[in-house]
């Protein structure tokens, strides 16, 4: 390997231009390949671009074995060029080092449609054939191979569930560093390869996922090794990293943290000596980094090698087409050449581009890979493309779960005690921790311990492999091995997360509610991954994704209208129903039996809702796990309709909005005792939606026997009010449902004048319900202008004292039976 140090070299990188053509430049000048495997190598790579270009193009005729003719062409070009050379260049390197240091390793494609590199390289694997026997390593194979990409129920052009070897689909840019280090976690012996476009480096989850070496132990952890790929160029734009000089491009990924080495160029003999040198030096620099921090059993933070690989975009296709520049250019950046069904210079140009691949001397008569060629890539699992950490559950094993029961709250009667259900809940979690020290992790921007969750520190500290003072072992909880995840990125969590359980693991995010919002689009993905995972059928189900969203929009005293939207529970609503479930525990033991049930589930979003303040308890342990079993079900001790019809059916889902619930019961049969009101709880969401749309769902005969038809449903949500409509627009009474919730009205509010902001209070919604029970006429109109009282009085409390009056907040349930009055 190259003796200069990198220091020296990047020092002559700063002069050198930021041209993605010549001889290649790099810090090293060594050159590894021989002139038969330079030959071989350059041979394979000519072999996969020939197979990325036949995917955007080729319905028939796969080898060009006769002339080409608008027949063979698909009628619908669709697919992208630009990046896949680079991509592929970078894979086969790969390989070379795999079979020579019996890597284990993965590919993770970050450019947006990057699909045809990975396809091309698993199909010359041959992994690709053994996944889809069709599709075999022939010429009917490749024809079919070639058909199916970008085609009508065919594959997509990112490398999606369906795409041997993936485990990151690319459809939305930014996560491939987060999903890749999630992927090392826990994997001391992995390296995850990964090519991140510079498009998507532009983004800002791409940009705070460069620091997630601050938190990778070299003892306990595997290693990712970056390249990122400047071909310069987006969909009709430059790209920024790939117009700056390289003493500023070294400058910000040293100052990340990185050692940068640059492989800069277009001649394909240079290029592949220095990609060959380069690559092989950066897995020697994290096995010797791993070895020093193993042998001596201390961990350290080193500067972790990638690599910056400047080629052009579209690379090996034309220099200009009809005068106009493709290679080189945005041009090359989807279909190369458009035009070729009407224009037949066009199709000549295609024509000519793909023969200059030789295909003809890359594959044999049956139309496989040629042996000489076949034998560079790796076998077996070892294939880049056959990993099974990229097919996670294979390698998920069940969590050593606790008895959660051993973690119950006494309830002697409901409504009374009052408990911190999140520090209880922390228990729990600090010995699946414990007990699981090599597969399960806690996610979080940098809110455990203000989410009361402190205590999973004494099984697990929060990982940092960054600095230390002196003020750290005062409550600091640092470690250079922890199983805790902190990083004030919602992005990089998230991906750490899903790069996790994707590949064979399990854990929990938590984070306030409010400002889950910023990974929507993150959670969205994932759920669209399982949903066509389910669909995949060599896919083996991973665990589910837990998020725990607390510091709800109800207890936002001190932080005001910026940090209250409960709206994430209507992003996970629009997913499919086959991989999402929300659950809103409104107590302790409620909270311990629902995530018990997350934790042993796979292959869902979980999306549990539960305030970290003290609440009132409600439920013993074995009413919680009815309860919880249920879904959704009458709680009797706050009822009195037994035997009878109910004038009025209070129903409430989430914990405030069930204690507002509960004190506006008590309202109703203090003021107006004569009427029977019943009292339903609602813990699954997806319980409301009918049994034919959701597997939780409630059948008609069940959603009748708890909500009735005829009768007045007052229903207090946790969220926004018109998700709770859209769930049940199909059952019968809907005209009956009156739902409250958040309705985007807030400030620096107590907790029960933010309610009364948004008629969710006890005031409001026992008001509600003598508007809405006919058979009361007039009888109630004392009542409800007490009651109307009573609010006004609390509200001017609240401006004046700035706290709600104490006997509001130390309200508790009152009876002792649900038949007491």
């Amino acid at each position: 390997m190259a003796s200069t140090k990198p220091k020296e070299v990047t020092e002559d990188l700063k002069e050198l231009s930021i041209s993605p053509y010549g001889a290649a430049r790099s810090f090293s000048s060594e050159q590894p390949l021989n002139d038969e495997e330079l030959r071989k190598t350059n041979d394979y790579f000519m072999a996969t671009m020939y197979l990325c270009l036949g995917m955007i193009y080729l319905k028939e005729n796969p080898l060009l074995r006769d002339p080409l003719t608008l027949d063979h062409i698909k009628r619908r070009l669709l697919g992208h060029w630009g990046s896949d050379a680079g991509q592929s260049f970078t894979w086969i390197h790969m390989n070379r080092l795999i079979k020579k240091y019996d890597l284990d390793a993965l590919f993770i494609s970050g450019p947006g449609h990057g699909a045809p590199a990975v396809l091309s390289n698993s199909y010359l694997e041959g992994v690709y054939s053994e996944v889809y026997p069709d599709k075999s390593e022939d010429l009917k194979g490749l024809q079919r191979f070639f058909k199916a990409f970008s085609f009508p129920g065919g594959i997509g052009s990112h490398a999606t569930p369906e795409t041997p070897g993936s485990l990151h689909e690319g459809g939305e840019l930014g996560y491939s560093i987060s999903h890749a280090f999630g992927s090392v976690f826990d994997h001391p012996d992995l390296i995850s390869l990964t090519m991140v476009g510079d498009g998507e480096s532009e983004t800002g989850p791409l940009a705070t996922s460069w620091h997630s070496t601050k938190f990778l132990n070299p003892i306990t952890d595997g290693a990712v090794l970056p390249v990122l790929h400047l071909n310069g160029y987006k969909i009709n734009n430059p790209t920024v990293l790939a117009r700056i000089s390289h003493k500023e491009l070294e400058s910000l990924f040293t100052g990340y943290g990185w050692q940068p080495y640059f492989v800069e160029g277009s001649d394909l003999p240079t290029m592949h000596q220095a990609m060959a040198s380069t690559l092989e030096h950066c897995v020697l620099e994290i096995r010797k980094y791993q070895k020093q921090a193993r042998d001596s059993g201390k961990a350290f933070r080193p500067r972790w090698p990638m690599i910056v690989l400047r080629t052009p975009k579209g690379w090996t296709g034309p220099r200009k087409v009809d005068g106009k520049f493709l290679e080189g250019f945005w041009r090359s950046h989807q279909v190369p050449i458009p035009d070729v069904a009407k224009n037949k210079n066009s199709l000549k140009i295609l024509e000519e581009w793909m023969r200059s691949y030789r295909p003809d001397k890359l594959f044999d008569e049956s139309g496989a890979l040629i042996p000489e060629l076949k034998e560079l890539a790796p076998s077996g699992v070892r294939r880049m493309s056959a990993n099974p950490v990229a097919n996670g559950g294979i390698l998920r094993r069940k969590l050593h779960l606790p008895d959660f029961r051993d973690y119950a709250t006494e309830v002697k009667q409901g409504g009374v005690e009052n408990v911190g259900s999140m520090a209880i809940f922390a228990t729990f979690l600090r010995d699946i921790v414990r007990n699981n020290p090599n597969h399960f992790r806690v996610f979080g921007p940098d809110e455990t311990e203000s989410n009361k969750l402190g205590a999973i520190y004494e099984a697990g500290k929060k990982v940092w492999m960054g600095e230390y003072f002196e003020e750290d072992a005062d409550g600091g909880n640092l470690a250079f091995a922890g199983r805790v995840m902190e990083m004030l990125s919602e992005h990089t969590c998230e991906g750490w997360l899903e790069g996790y359980i994707l590949s064979g693991r399990h854990g929990l995010l938590n984070s306030y509610e409010p400002f889950i919002h910023i990974i929507d689009s993150m959670v969205n993905q994932h759920c669209k991954w399982l949903e066509k995972c389910l669909e995949v059928e060599w896919r083996v189900k991973v665990a589910s994704l837990n998020i725990l969203l607390t510091a709800t929009v109800w207890r936002q005293d001190h932080n005001g209208f910026t940090h209250q939207d409960p709206g994430f529970l209507d992003v996970v609503a629009n997913k499919s129903p086959e991989v999402v479930r929300i659950y809103l525990p409104p107590d302790a033991n409620c909270l311990l039996s629902v995530t018990d049930h997350c934790f042993r589930s796979a292959n869902y979003v979980n999306v549990i809702v539960a305030d970290k303040q003290d609440h009132l308890q409600y439920l013993t342990m074995e009413q919680a796990i009815q309860h919880c079993t249920k879904g959704a079900g009458i709680w009797d001790w706050a009822s009195n309709d037994q035997g009878e019809e109910p004038d009025v059916i209070m129903a409430s889902c989430g914990d405030v909005p069930t204690h507002e619930s509960l004190a506006a019961t008590c309202l109703l049969r203090e003021l107006v005792p004569e009427i029977k009101v019943r009292f339903v709880n609602v813990v699954d969401l997806f319980k409301l939606i009918p049994e034919k749309e959701h597997p939780h769902g409630l059948s008609d005969r069940e959603y009748r026997a708890l909500f009735t038809n005829d009768k007045p449903v007052i229903f207090n949500f946790h969220s926004y009010p018109w998700l709770i409509h859209r769930l049940t627009y199909k059952r019968d009474g809907q005209h009956n449902l009156h739902v409250r919730g958040y309705k985007e009205k807030g400030n620096i509010d107590t907790p029960l004048e933010l309610a009364i902001r948004n008629e969710t209070d006890r005031f409001s919604l026992a008001i509600d319900a003598i508007d809405r029970m006919p058979n009361l006429k007039n009888k109630a109109s004392y009542a409800r202008e007490e009651l109307l009282n009573r609010q006004i009085t609390a509200r001017n409390y609240a401006f004046h004292e700035g706290m709600d009056p104490e006997e509001l907040t130390g309200w508790r349930w009152p009876f002792k039976t649900g038949a007491s009055a």
